[in-house]
């Protein structure tokens, strides 16, 4: 496997099938033609299976270029480890209670027993503000209904994450906090003028810039005030000019899932890996299938061979997704035996209890995120 092709290959995560490491996919691991692996539902049996899993996973990496395993764990109705680990309230419960230090609690009891597993990167905290009750997405998934609770709760529950060793991913930038659509079904899109935008959805995330998170995830919405042709992961205005430039975030950019409909409908999977790094974006997700990861991680090399500008960025992303790697602490997963004693604990059953309901909002039906 060629240098560069170990580069490309830091700028993706995969999902799987099953519940066991694929073979193919443990080739992939091993030549570094992928960068991380993400767990969903459909992996996940028994704490002990899971820990198995991940351990295995990271095995399968060279020393030089560690596996980075992660997880969409926020609370509420998304929460991968359901019946696994601790089930935690939604995060508009947790913020609705005003207690910063109390949500710092939270988020460091939820990366603990990530830890616990080898998980080492969650795809948390929500940074959209809960202005819609209709939102079919977002809903009590979020810490807030004004951008300052929503700010100020979040950053908690994220330093709790960091406290554990865990590294966390705000979501979904610019905002999708009032989004009529569901991305994962359709483009939604968001009016709002750039004012509105700037005082409300943007104001979480400017305070996650400041304050150092290590990354933060888009959007696959459309903002015309913002960019009237491109959905934010493929904007350049949007995470070039806006995040970077603007914001001043020195972070990871990340890609929501790059086979939610929003973007998949639109855009071959070759269009789309190229597309987001051009625009800005460091490492992007592609659940599956492993024909769609192999033509995403073969499209990257392509590009960068041709064409020195691209090779560029590729480069500057693999070393922002290095310093990543190299910011999560978590160990690899603990002994079987050991797991009862950390997962699901009395105080952490405690905590998650010590919280009232707090809004609605949550879709009726889930969507596939929550799967």
């Amino acid at each position: 496997m060629s240098a560069l092709s170990r580069l490309c290959g830091q700028l993706l995560s995969v999902g799987l099938d099953g519940v066991a490491v694929p073979e193919e996919l443990r080739a992939r691991i091993a030549s570094s033609a992928v960068g991380g692996v993400m767990l969903f539902r459909p992996n996940i049996e028994s704490a002990g299976q899971v820990a198995a899993l991940v351990r295995a996973l990271r095995e399968a990496a060279p020393d030089d270029l560690p596996l980075l395993v992660s997880i969409d764990q926020e609370g509420g109705l998304v929460m991968r480890l359901r019946g696994i680990a601790t089930d935690w309230p939604p995060m508009l419960s947790v913020g609705g209670a005003g207690d910063a230090a109390r949500t710092q609690q939270v988020g460091r009891a939820l990366g603990e027993e990530l830890a616990a597993l080898g998980i080492g990167w969650d795809f948390a905290p929500v940074l959209d503000v809960h202005t819609n009750p209709a939102n079919p997405v977002i809903g009590n998934r979020a810490f807030g209904v004004t951008p300052e609770a929503a700010a100020t709760q979040a950053l908690a529950f994220w330093r709790g994450l960091r406290a554990a060793g865990v590294v966390g991913c705000g979501k979904h930038f610019p905002g999708h906090g009032d989004t009529r659509a569901d991305s994962h079904l359709e483009l939604p899109v968001v009016t709002h003028e750039a004012a509105r935008l700037r005082a409300i959805e943007l104001a979480p995330f400017g305070a996650a810039a400041a304050a150092g998170m290590e990354a933060l995830m888009t959007a696959h919405v459309l903002y015309p005030a913002l960019d009237p042709d491109r959905p934010a992961t493929l904007s350049r205005r949007i995470l070039g000019d806006l995040l970077r430039g603007e914001l001043g975030f020195r972070g990871v950019v990340v890609s929501d899932d790059l086979g939610m409909k929003a973007v998949a409908d639109r855009y071959p999977i070759e269009e789309l890996a190229v597309g987001c790094i051009e625009a800005g974006a460091d490492h992007l997700l592609v659940r599956e299938p492993v024909a769609r990861q192999v033509a995403a991680h073969e499209a990257l090399v392509r590009a960068a061979e041709a064409r020195a500008d691209f090779r560029a960025r590729v480069e500057e992303s693999a070393a922002r997704v290095v310093a990543l790697k190299a910011a999560c602490t978590v160990p690899m997963p603990a002994p079987s035996a050991m797991l009862p004693s950390l997962l699901g604990t009395a105080a952490h059953r405690a905590l998650a209890g010590s919280f009232k309901s707090a809004g609605t909002g949550a879709p009726a039906k889930p969507s596939p995120v929550a799967e």
